[in-house]
């Protein structure tokens, strides 16, 4: 029910992800009447779904805190209490992104030794596609908060690519030497330095790496994440609307462009924001994660499948595993 289109993007983006993976299945939680209006002509996804009636739900200006006071029986609480009792593997909305964190971590916790969850997501690069975190969930960091962010975007990377054994891991600096940095980045480079994890640590990487693909997880605080990220949003604003406008100049451009369209169309399907929505609540002793509230179909579907690979590949699982191993090393401790 969340998001700027509600049910008429959630429900077709549900319906692109159940034609390509039928095994799929699905809670939708909120006004039956309206969620069943959308799913008129959509015969696999009805056959695959089960509508959960609500009258309420937590609405995209709500304060996370007041959303917590009086978020019983809201679709969204709803959703995330089907993951916490084993009904669903994940939860995916398009809604309030303060309260939809706030109300995971309440409901599902964090695995047992995670100090701090981090919100990751994919980023195209040139040779593929990249995992960062944290994106803003947490703007104060430590070394070891980095350090345990680097297990849960390992887990992440080799989920979402198993061609990738041993992801590399990048810290996000200033600089790549290592003298460079705030005390939080290097003393987490020195515990990656010398901890046994799920990736291979490569050492700092730089804003421009970050396209580059120069590592499959890129770590940083919620700080620098989040600004990274609206850069890149802002940048990718400014070229899209620049090229059109440069493309419709003059006559000479336009015919240009009609020669180039395959080329351009090619080049817009490898970057569309799109196909990278989602972000992914890591730490939580559930999977959750949160699209776009602006998203389409295409852009829903990305975020449920992200979702569907972590649950497939037993992602809190293995975290769990993995951070006992990471907090039980005497060079972690010390």
């Amino acid at each position: 029910m969340g998001g700027d289109h509600g049910v008429d993007s959630v429900i077709p983006g549900a319906a692109l992800c159940v034609k390509a993976n039928p095994d799929l299945r699905f809670l939708l939680f909120g006004e039956r009447a309206k969620i069943a209006n959308a799913l008129k002509g959509h015969d696999a996804l009805i056959a695959a779904s089960e509508i959960i009636h609500t009258d309420t739900y937590i609405k995209s200006d709500e304060k996370p805190s007041t959303a917590l006071r009086s978020s019983k029986g809201t679709s969204m609480r709803l959703a995330i209490e089907a993951v916490q009792d084993g009904r669903a593997q994940a939860v995916v909305s398009a809604g309030n992104t303060g309260a939809l964190m706030a109300l995971s971590k309440m409901v599902l916790k964090t695995v047992p030794g995670i100090h701090r969850p981090a919100i990751a997501s994919l980023w195209p690069t040139v040779s593929g596609s990249t995992v960062m975190l944290d994106l803003g969930a947490n703007v104060l960091v430590d070394a070891e908060n980095l350090a345990q962010f680097a297990v849960l975007g390992a887990v992440f990377a080799k989920a979402h690519n198993p061609a990738i054994s041993v992801p590399t891991v990048g810290l996000l600096n200033v600089g790549s030497e290592e003298t460079k940095g705030p005390d939080h980045v290097r003393g987490a480079a020195e515990i990656l330095s010398n901890v046994d994890f799920p990736g291979h640590y490569y050492g700092f990487v730089e804003g421009n790496d970050i396209t580059k693909g120069t590592v499959d997880v890129i770590v940083c605080d919620g700080y620098a994440g989040n600004i990274a990220l609206k850069t890149a949003e802002g940048v990718g604003q400014f070229f899209g609307d620049g090229l059109k406008a440069s493309l419709k100049a003059n006559l000479l451009s336009m015919i240009g462009a009609v020669f180039a369209s395959g080329s351009l169309k090619a080049f817009k399907n490898r970057v569309d924001p799109r196909l990278y929505n989602g972000g992914v609540f890591l730490g939580l002793n559930g999977l959750c994660v949160k699209s776009h509230g602006g998203c389409d179909a295409l852009a829903f579907s990305s975020a449920v499948k992200l979702a569907a690979e972590l649950a497939r590949h037993g992602y809190v699982e293995t975290v769990t595993t993995d951070i006992n191993n990471l907090i039980s090393q005497e060079s972690f401790l010390s």
